[in-house]
């Protein structure tokens, strides 16, 4: 009966603490020159790992990257810097050059444009 509470209490601690965090979100989305699907797989997996993102999601249609972030733990502009530290624009700020230049061929913004 213990085992059964103290689960419960766990439960409902945890749900309460996921639902206090949703109010901490903020939303932001960057023009960037991804343009293909290794570009979306590369931003999300290397953008989501980074302290204070929820959630990446990578438009190709519209080359934009769309972030769910915790603006205690990261700013906009740090997200700009991480996204173009991945070697891609992200607005005004041009990706760096030797993270670009390790990018596949076919990511790079001198690649020709191609379906996936």
């Amino acid at each position: 009966m213990k085992n059964v509470i103290g689960v419960l209490t766990l439960v409902l601690g945890l749900s309460f603490g996921a639902f206090a965090q949703k109010g901490k979100t903020a939303e932001v989305s960057f023009a960037s020159s991804v343009k293909c699907g290794m570009c979306k797989k590369t931003v999300e997996s290397n953008l989501g790992k980074e302290k204070g993102v929820q959630e990446v999601n990578v438009d190709l249609k519209s080359h934009t990257v769309n972030v769910v972030y915790n603006p205690k733990k990261v700013s906009k502009d740090e997200l700009k810097e991480k996204i173009t530290k991945i070697g891609y624009d992200a607005d005004e700020m041009v990706a760096d050059q030797k993270a670009h230049d390790a990018l596949p061929g076919c990511c790079q913004k001198t690649a020709k444009a191609h379906k996936d």
